[in-house]
């Protein structure tokens, strides 16, 4: 006889803030939820040194211990925390339909809701010096962590909208801003363009890219090469910023999501809600445009109810066919 298939009220699959928020409401609303943490337990807050900028942690927090709270929190009201990657999923079409789920040690789930919570994860330049000082002043997220190099020298690198909005940002709160182009021109629009060029303590430097991120704790400096000449110079930076985008972990939902052109996961409205009637999109993976803990973890809050309210449709419309 075949082993039974394990049922799940409402699978969360993720564990950044929107993941565990989503849990600790769903929890509450003795939906039971089961969470499957990922690959990076905790999302990218557990590469973050210090959070200063999420509400009630008034002397600021780092990053992992932040998780753990958030993680104990949803545990204690009863979300069961399961380290483990989601492999595949065939998700149903029809309202009340059951989702089948693969996880990576090979066991099939059966999900009457899914709240997807697998984040974006950051573009960086793949340098091992850069992956060395990452959380030692190498970020890729200016709104984060540029408080933290007030009244220092930085700099960021990209040449898109997000690289000319973060600099122009740093520029407000750091003594000077290096942008550094690997092409000829920006790709950002006029506009922004525009902002960047008249920043006064804002210098871009075009057909340049990083050779080496120096510093042995912490970014000291940067030693470039423009890729026109080979010319090599080395300037002084206590923090580097990358902004050359994100990559939404949408994978295994590709065909059955409904997706924009990067494979950030549409959802409808106001809501959370998907194509897919039960499957639900909370945080990074569904937001290229705040990209904050808090942010995520709101539309973790959302995620929940709108789940909670599709399963007691589910129920009433079964109570009434009965």
């Amino acid at each position: 006889m075949a082993d039974k298939v394990e049922r799940i009220k409402c699978l969360i699959i993720g564990s950044g803030p929107a993941g565990y928020t989503a849990a600790i409401y769903a929890a509450r609303a003795d939906m039971k939820p089961v969470m499957y943490t990922g690959m990076e337990p905790g999302g990218q807050l557990t590469t973050t040194t210090e959070v200063d900028n999420f509400p009630g942690y008034p002397e600021g927090i780092d990053g992992p211990t932040m998780m753990i709270q958030l993680q104990q929190q949803a545990e204690r009201f009863g979300t069961e925390v399961r380290i483990g990657m989601v492999t595949s999923v065939a998700l149903s079409n029809t309202h009340g339909g059951i989702h089948k789920v693969v996880i990576d040690n090979g066991s099939t789930l059966e999900a009457e809701s899914i709240i997807i919570a697998t984040g974006a994860t950051a573009k960086y330049l793949g340098l091992p010096s850069e992956q060395r000082l990452r959380g030692g002043g190498v970020s890729a997220c200016a709104v984060c962590d540029g408080f933290f190099y007030k009244g220092q020298e930085v700099a960021i690198v990209g040449g898109g909208d997000t690289a000319a909005e973060e600099s122009t940002y740093l520029a407000n709160i750091c003594s000077k801003v290096t942008l550094l182009v690997r092409k000829g021109e920006m790709r950002a629009s006029k506009a922004m363009q525009h902002r960047v060029a008249n920043t006064p303590n804002l210098e871009v430097k075009y057909f340049t890219e990083i050779e080496e991120v120096i510093g042995d704790q912490v970014v000291e400096g940067l030693r470039l090469v423009n890729n026109q000449t080979g010319e090599k110079e080395e300037i002084k930076v206590t923090g580097l910023f990358i902004a050359i985008g994100h990559t939404p972990n949408t994978n295994i939902f590709k065909g059955q999501l409904d997706m924009d052109e990067t494979g950030y996961i549409i959802t409808k409205g106001k809501s959370t809600k998907t194509n897919c009637p039960g499957v639900f999109a909370s945080g990074d993976v569904q937001d290229k445009e705040y990209r904050q803990a808090i942010t995520a973890a709101g539309t973790g809050c959302m995620a929940a109810l709108d789940a909670e309210r599709y399963l007691a449709a589910v129920e009433s419309k079964e109570e009434v066919e009965a």
